[in-house]
């Protein structure tokens, strides 16, 4: 992610000039930081993610959204966008403009060569500031990977690795599983791609 010249801005600078920009950006201490495309295999995990919680979680309170979700973290006083975005229960807006969410419950990062530093340091350092969100997922694009981190009574955090094809993912906050095989459906790892 490459900053944008301008550095240094307030949050209802970034706001006013991320609302109308054709391209998304983070806010991430006090800069804008210009969110790159992504990659056929990064587009088909994140679209069949979201096509799988939505199915399983069509009969109960939650949404999934896509990319285009803006989280701000309180902690941090960052604007992020995650890939992937779960609210159960009625969603908290930060304003009449309905496009910053307060209250995640999960949060889906589809690693990169270009984010994975930032998804696993600073974004997630933002986002445990959430006192709604429950759990947090990284997957990876290489081969099928999904690091759980699960927030317990105390604050901490804590990690499950699933490996393979076979491997479930199991989201209690969500009562439903996210079957690797289902993340990685139709992803050819083969396919030589640039990183994004």
């Amino acid at each position: 992610m490459a900053a944008l010249p301008k550095t240094g801005i307030l949050p209802a600078e970034y706001l006013a000039l991320d609302r109308q920009a054709e391209t998304r950006s983070e806010y991430i201490d006090g800069e804008m930081v210009a969110m790159s495309g992504a990659s056929m295999r990064h587009n088909m995990i994140t679209s069949n993610i979201i096509r799988e919680l939505g199915t399983q979680l069509k009969p109960h309170p939650c949404r999934v959204l896509p990319s285009d979700m803006r989280v701000y973290a309180p902690d941090t006083g960052n604007y992020l966008y995650p890939d992937v975005t779960v609210v159960c229960g009625p969603p908290q807006l930060a304003d009449a403009r309905l496009d910053i969410l307060l209250n995640p419950t999960v949060l889906v990062e589809v690693l990169s060569e270009s984010t994975e530093a930032h998804d696993r340091g600073r974004k997630f350092e933002g986002y445990r500031g959430l006192p709604s969100l429950r759990e947090y997922l990284l997957v990876a694009q290489d081969g099928p990977h999904v690091e759980r981190y699960v927030r317990q009574p105390n604050d901490d955090w804590t990690l499950t690795d699933f490996h393979g094809l076979d491997a479930v993912v199991r989201l209690p906050s969500l009562d439903c599983d996210l079957p690797l095989a289902e993340v990685y459906d139709k992803v050819d790892f083969a396919e030589t791609t640039t990183p994004d």
